[in-house]
């Protein structure tokens, strides 16, 4: 299945673009997506705290995804 993704702009330099389109086995995850980028690209270390969106709203690390789903991550933001 392939899904489309969204690079937020704090890991935009581990990957060199800003959306990507990647193939994952049918029943993938969002785990298995991060893993995928990890091993695609090592240069991006901060995927383990990316937060992931679809649709507008935020989906965990168990969701399963389907095909044709744009996926974005980005980081998690705190203030004070």
């Amino acid at each position: 299945m392939n899904v489309s993704i969204r690079v937020g702009a704090g890991l935009v330099l581990g990957t060199g673009m800003a959306r990507l389109s990647v193939t994952l086995a049918e029943g993938a995850t969002g785990a298995d997506l991060l893993e995928y980028l990890r091993d695609q690209y090592p240069d991006a270390a901060r995927l383990e705290s990316a937060v992931l969106v679809s649709n507008g709203e935020h989906i965990s690390h168990s969701a399963t995804l389907s095909d044709g789903q744009e996926v974005a991550l980005l980081l998690p933001i705190s203030g004070g």
